[in-house]
């Protein structure tokens, strides 16, 4: 073979010239006089022209066959505007089969028929799909535009390990057992955390690293179990510093994979105003639709839900849907998402000639009905949807719902773009399962100084140093300043009610490198699959990273997770307490199915993947 050329980069310029191109055979035409193969590569598709001198070598060959073809450029007849090659063709002099192929279980080409199931248990013939490698080649150039704006701002790249110390970061850990040390534990890093603040202090000042993490969670379309995670630390810049660095680097990562130039500086909001406003901590700015608290046009209430909520220290919060008037059907199912979200109820008001309708109404005084129009702006053909409750589930339950209505509207256009900080969040949450206090970031985050006082008499209403990347309603990545005083660090621990001898266990080398000189420090990190969705306009992580795992945790490529020989299971002195018919069941989970009872008593093979799919439904 002599390549010459690219099949995808060939032009009008290039009549007449001689060319040897090689790539898996696309479509196959065949017009009796004459042959037409579109041959495929990673760069792209050209025509090839063969003549009936050729039919004999040819009747055997279909698509996906490898082949290496010479022949001249030639100006097409019949021109594609479709195709970036579609001006030419190739008229074949030789050819030579360098791979034949059976015939493929899915379509090789941008839309296809196959089960995402399918899919994934012959991924490396998915990938071949032109669209998959656009998404591919789309993540490797946004990581190339962030390593190359952090090497041109002083960052060092440097690895951490991956077999480490099981520490408490609020997954569960993937624990690795130790051959060497009988009975012990890895685990896998669910961050580079404390390994980042460790280089601070070790004095490089400015590290990063596109660190493979790992959480043993249950899984949606925009979370895997191992993922890439963007890992940013920086010494002796402060919050406005870091935040203002990362929005140039933002800037070029969009200007140079979606030719966007996005406004900066970032819009910044407090979490307390995106919970208020958009019922979320990472609020989708895209479309309106803003949470509304209609607490005083009720204060007076005798409607027995809403006085009940204000009674109890409660909110009464709103959104105004436009050109919606729900049904009673949909009204029903409004109503159980929102009680999914938290919420005790749901009241669905609807504005129809002038009159305001529903079946609160009548419950409601002629004033409240006047202001509730009034203060909204209510016309004919909107409803609104009225939450009341305390103000955290009111607003996490309303601001589920504006997702949903945003998305069921098409207001969420893939081609925007809307980047923010969402900033000062909580110190700690009240764990109710726990009865302590827990950090709502990790213990590390620096709260802020004019709150410190507050962390003897009302730890609930400390905010914090810390800061999330928002775009289009996704968290892209966050981070914060760390605390770097011992005594403060100290404080954090008591109340957060861990003993000296937790703290020891736990986090032991980090308190004692602490004592030898910290400097100021902060950082964040960004999910590199989640900005590679966005950006590529996927729907799903699995179709941005190559070999993913699907919603049950498992690579039907690989058969991964798998049972392992016994011998393995000595060389680690591990004993592993399966029954018969759960080695049975195991065995099933291997090959991808289970067997299930319907309710009529009959038994039936369902896979993996369709149980997976329907419980990330529920969720």
């Amino acid at each position: 073979m002599n390549r010459t050329d690219h099949n995808g980069a060939l032009r009008i310029e290039d009549e007449g010239r001689q060319v040897e191109l090689v790539g898996w055979v696309s479509k196959k035409r065949n017009f009796g006089a004459m042959n037409f193969i579109d041959l495929r590569d990673r760069y792209g598709i050209v025509q090839l022209v063969f003549d009936e001198g050729f039919n004999e070598r040819l009747k055997d060959v279909r698509q996906e066959y490898v082949l290496n073809v010479k022949g001249t450029v030639r100006e097409r007849k019949d021109k594609n505007p479709n195709l970036l090659t579609g001006d030419i063709e190739i008229i074949v002099e030789d050819f030579d089969v360098i791979n034949p192929a059976k015939v493929t279980p899915l379509i090789i080409a941008d839309e296809t028929d196959a089960l995402e199931d399918t899919r994934m248990k012959y991924r490396y013939l998915d990938l071949r799909r032109p669209i998959m490698q656009e998404k591919l080649m789309m993540r490797h150039a946004i990581t190339k535009s962030m390593r190359d704006f952090l090497d041109h701002h002083d960052f060092v790249e440097i690895e951490t390990p991956a077999l480490g110390r099981s520490t408490p970061e609020g997954a569960r850990d993937f624990l690795v057992p130790s051959r060497m040390k009988p009975g012990s534990f890895y685990a896998l890093p669910q961050s580079p955390q404390l390994y980042k603040q460790l280089l601070m202090i070790a004095g490089f000042e400015r590290y990063y690293q596109f660190a493979r993490c790992f959480r043993d969670e249950d899984l949606r379309a925009d979370r895997q179990t191992d993922f890439t995670q963007v890992d940013i630390e920086t010494s002796f810049l402060d919050e406005n510093q870091i935040l203002s660095m990362t929005e140039e680097m933002l800037k070029k990562l969009m200007k140079d994979v979606k030719g966007i130039d996005i406004p900066t500086p970032f819009l910044r909001m407090s979490w307390e105003d995106a919970m208020n406003e958009y019922g979320i901590d990472k609020p989708d700015n895209r479309f309106g639709m803003k949470l509304q608290d209609l607490s005083e046009i009720f204060k007076n209430t005798e409607f027995v839900p809403f006085r009940k909520a204000l009674d109890e220290g409660g909110v009464i919060k709103g959104i105004v849907v436009e050109d919606f008037a729900p049904s009673n059907k949909e009204i029903k199912k409004l109503t159980a998402d929102a009680k999914k979200n938290g919420a005790s109820g749901l009241v669905v008001l609807k504005m129809q000639d002038g009159k305001l309708n529903g079946s609160a109404v009548k419950s409601l005084s002629e004033k409240e009905i006047d202001d509730l129009i009034s203060t909204l702006n209510l016309t004919d053909g909107s409803s609104v949807l009225i939450v009341s409750d305390e103000w955290l589930k009111a607003c996490t339950a309303l601001g589920a719902l504006r997702n949903d209505m945003g998305a069921a509207k098409g207001l969420k256009k893939k081609d925007e773009f809307s980047f923010l900080w969402v900033v000062d969040f909580p110190m700690f949450e009240w764990s109710e399962t726990e009865n302590r206090w827990v950090s709502q970031h990790h213990p590390f985050t620096m709260p802020k100084r004019e709150d410190i006082p507050l962390l003897d008499t009302d730890p609930g209403k400390v905010k914090t140093n810390a800061y999330d990347c928002v775009l289009n309603g996704y968290e892209l990545g966050g981070g914060s300043m760390r605390i770097y005083e011992n005594d403060l660090q100290e404080k954090i621990f008591e109340i957060l009610g861990l003993s000296e001898e937790q703290i020891r266990n736990k986090f032991g080398f980090f308190i004692d490198a602490f004592q030898y000189g910290t400097p100021p420090h902060g950082g964040l990190a960004f999910g590199l699959d989640r900005i590679a969705m966005i950006l590529s306009g996927s729907d799903s992580l699995r179709d941005i990273i190559a070999f993913p795992k699907n919603a049950a945790g498992r690579d039907p490529m690989s058969d991964a997770p798998n049972t392992v020989d016994d011998i393995q299971l000595d060389e680690l002195d591990l004993a592993v307490n399966v029954s018969a018919d759960q080695r049975k069941q195991l065995k099933a989970i291997e090959e991808g199915k289970v067997l299930i009872t319907l309710p009529d008593g009959k038994e039936t093979e369902v896979s993996l993947q369709e149980i997976a799919d329907w419980k990330a439904a529920q969720v």
